[in-house]
């Protein structure tokens, strides 16, 4: 397995049916998660990558700087 680089793209996204943010990376193997808002799903994400590196045993600088893009959906009403 390569060696983790110190950055990585985070790709969240709203899904308005479950009302939920979920996150994606193809930086960081395994993550995924989802959360109630957008903050909620960065403080999941914040202690589930070290857990991940670590049980994945992924080889990684000493800090990573995750980049978070969210796309969020929504329609709007418009008076007649």
């Amino acid at each position: 397995m390569a060696d983790l680089a110190d950055r990585a793209l985070i790709r969240a996204h709203w899904d308005a049916e479950a009302a939920v943010w979920w996150a994606e990376s193809e930086d960081i193997p395994g993550v995924v998660a989802e959360a109630a808002t957008l903050e909620a799903l960065i403080a999941d994400l914040r202690s589930l990558i070290p857990e991940l590196i670590k049980l994945n045993a992924v080889p990684h600088p000493d800090r990573i700087e995750i980049s978070i893009t969210a796309h969020r959906t929504e329609a709007i009403e418009l008076a007649a």
